[in-house]
């Protein structure tokens, strides 16, 4: 396994918590709506939430590997669970303020009050009590426990209880507090311009002398308990590794715990006696506030008629594709490229439909990553099938977090009468891709898709994402045999335009940077551009510090973590990176590379991780049309310039914003990016 020296490479787990940061400081951001900053709170707290499931659950379960091979894999994971939590608990007390300081006097200023279970009038205690007994007691499960029993008390994963303490009583009192049922807020009545809202929270813990009728109460605390998420070793590490890491942690139970938060006020002897209960270390326990969860301010419901969101934007109107009413038509003659949500994700689903009621289509191919709920784009593929077209799914069935539905939208293909693939062992389908083979003079002609960002409507309004429609021969061939691949019938397929991982991707970007490299030092034009979710392949980033110290002029956008170090003489000097966190999701890939000035561009699934390289399926397209070549770069030289959103990613992790010098226009490149578009197709 390629290894980088410690000085010359960040370590991912901590890394990632830089780009969590820098959700935080959109919440911090006072030029932000009042209720973006609410959603971006709720973003930092899902996102840790994730990470604690997966990133430190895998370091927690590589400390019980053996020490020998922990050694020869260079890693340190107390040492790393240990700053990683110290970091953390800085964030949180940023997250504490920010929300208790800013955003409730920010909140009541317009009208808007958080009422606790402390504060309620005889009223709104009528109120809450009618409230109870008529839509959330019969989801409560209060339940005894008896300290001196072990495995007495289970808690689901992320869901938020009240733990009960008993005055001189060997026993806890638990609670479920049921958000997935009921909600996590309550509108109070009104009173003018006054509104007040509850948390469902409050509305129990007013009940909970009644739940526990004949005891003498002395504290209830709020907790939550994080459990992991299936590993996913062998995307970070090599096949034999793997096998022995897998074998070192056969005894693993899975979904065991991994954090515990609690109300930091619940006394030492107390969350000492509910850390031995739970088997957790004292590194497991993580003191909180009052409330948990705060991911459920992505429904935070604003009862007055007040705009405090973001002004929502109209879809850009495709001027080709509006005019079309046959999309096959137009895309024999000319390439058609799509970005997400600047243009509507319709536009697709339309392709689809059109596709199920065409005669001459006879074939559709394509994977789904995440499935969405009910679609036009999953009732165009049923359709397709009542009309008598050869339907190839590949479904993704291991899609964090979303396997549950991806299977049971499989199940509903396979009924219809789709061919239905899944996963393979120790391989993700990633890419996003789709093939419509329609018989046009007695030859089938391949209309193809290639995106980056998955076939779902709902996403598609709030991840910026890139796709190219084509029925260009080659591409449309050599896309074909991915999907051979996928269906088995082939085992590599042969591709000179394409890059497909794990096949020639990590070989075509190596040629590619080597080839920067040498123009460098031959005295041509060299220049390295790319935009990316994040950046961690050891190998890249060696070819790209042998291109900096070539002379090679490299601008990196990365959104997430990175383990490059970017300006560091003598070893990254002419890298500079930046991220951009903003309203939506930066979610696209673009690579650029100089080429002695016959420039090439290419995008698509795959970033430059071990995981798209090795051990998935991606798929990257050449952009050969001049003008959707055009406009990928100029929306990318766009991003670069961002002087409002965009972000140094320096050695020092400062994420401090790009400032523009006076005078300069202010460019918040997804404003900007919406208004070219705009510009381009009403001309």
């Amino acid at each position: 396994m390629f290894q980088l020296d410690k000085n010359e490479v960040k370590h991912r787990d901590l890394n990632w918590l830089s780009f969590n940061e820098r959700v935080l400081q959109e919440a911090e951001d006072e030029n932000n709506p009042l209720y973006e900053r609410l959603k971006f709170l709720a973003i930092f707290s899902s996102n840790l939430d994730e990470y604690f499931r997966v990133r430190v659950s895998q370091l927690r379960q590589i400390k019980k590997i053996d020490k020998s091979l922990r050694k020869k894999l260079a890693l340190r994971p107390n040492k790393t669970v240990k700053e990683i939590l110290k970091e953390v608990k800085k964030q949180q007390e940023r997250f504490g303020r920010v929300y208790f300081d800013e955003i409730i006097p920010l909140l009541a200023k317009e009208g808007i009050l958080i009422k606790d279970d402390s504060q309620f009038t005889e009223d709104q205690l009528k109120i809450v009590n009618e409230e109870y007994a008529k839509n959330i007691a019969k989801f409560l499960k209060p339940k005894i426990i008896d300290l001196q029993k072990e495995d007495e008390l289970f808690l689901e994963n992320t869901t938020i209880y009240f733990l009960i303490v008993f005055k001189d009583s060997d026993e806890f009192g638990i609670v479920n507090i049921p958000v997935d049922e009921y909600g996590r807020f309550f509108i109070l009545k009104n009173e003018g311009n006054q509104h007040y809202i509850t948390f469902l929270d409050d509305i129990i813990r007013v009940q909970i002398p009644n739940l526990f009728e004949n005891r003498e109460i002395n504290g209830i605390y709020e907790i939550k308990l994080s459990r992991d998420a299936e590993l996913y070793i062998e995307d970070e590490f090599d096949g034999v590794l793997a096998e022995k890491i897998y074998e070192s942690l056969e005894q693993r139970n899975v979904g065991q715990p991994t954090r515990l938060l609690y109300d930091a006020a619940m006394p030492s002897e107390i969350h000492k006696k509910l850390r031995k209960l739970l088997g957790l270390g004292k590194i497991d326990m993580m003191p909180g506030g009052k409330y948990h969860n705060f991911k459920d301010f992505f429904s935070f419901p604003n009862p007055t008629d007040k705009n405090l969101h973001n002004e929502t934007i109209e879809p850009i109107k495709h001027k080709v594709l509006e005019a079309s009413y046959n999309y096959f038509e137009t895309l024999s003659e000319r390439d058609i490229s799509l970005h997400f949500p600047y243009m509507s994700f319709s536009y697709v689903e339309k392709l689809i439909q059109q596709a199920s009621e065409d005669e001459a289509v006879e074939k559709i191919k394509i994977s789904l990553y995440r499935v969405a709920d009910e679609s036009l784009l999953t009732s165009s593929l049923l359709k397709a099938l009542k009309n008598g077209k050869e339907v190839t799914v590949f479904i993704e069935a291991k899609a964090r977090f979303d396997e549950k539905n991806n299977i049971d939208w499989g199940k509903k293909f396979e009924d219809a009468g789709a061919n239905v693939l899944y996963s393979y062992p120790k391989i993700k389908v990633h890419s996003k891709i789709m093939l419509i083979q329609r018989r046009e003079k007695s030859d089938l002609r391949n209309y193809a898709y290639i995106g980056t960002g998955n076939f779902n409507s709902k996403t598609a309004e709030i991840y910026c994402d890139h796709a190219l429609l084509t029925a260009d021969k080659k591409i449309g061939k050599e896309l074909s045999r991915v999907f051979d691949v996928l269906e088995g019938k082939l085992i590599i397929p042969r591709a000179k335009t394409l890059m497909i991982s794990p096949f020639s991707t990590r070989l075509e970007f190596t040629r590619m940077i080597i080839r920067e490299t040498e123009n460098a030092r031959l005295g041509k034009k060299a220049k390295i551009t790319a935009k990316m979710n994040s950046l961690e392949d050891p190998e890249i980033i060696s070819l790209l510090y042998q291109a900096s110290n070539a002379g090679v002029e490299i601008r990196l956008l990365v959104r997430g973590f990175t383990c490059l170090v970017p300006g560091v003489e003598g070893m990254s000097e002419n890298i500079y990176m930046t991220s951009i966190v903003d309203k939506f999701l930066e979610h696209g890939r673009i690579y650029i590379f100089e080429n002695g000035g016959d420039e090439e561009i290419f995008f698509g699934s795959a970033d430059w991780m071990i995981r798209n390289m090795d051990r998935r399926i991606e798929v990257i397209t050449p952009i050969k049309d001049p003008d959707i070549a055009k406009e990928f770069k100029d929306i990318l030289e766009i991003q670069l310039n961002d002087n409002v959103k965009a972000r140094i990613q320096d050695a020092e992790e400062t994420n401090k914003y790009i400032k523009p010098t006076k005078g300069e226009k202010l460019i918040r490149s997804q404003i900007e990016i919406y208004n070219y578009l705009k510009k381009k197709h009403s001309t």
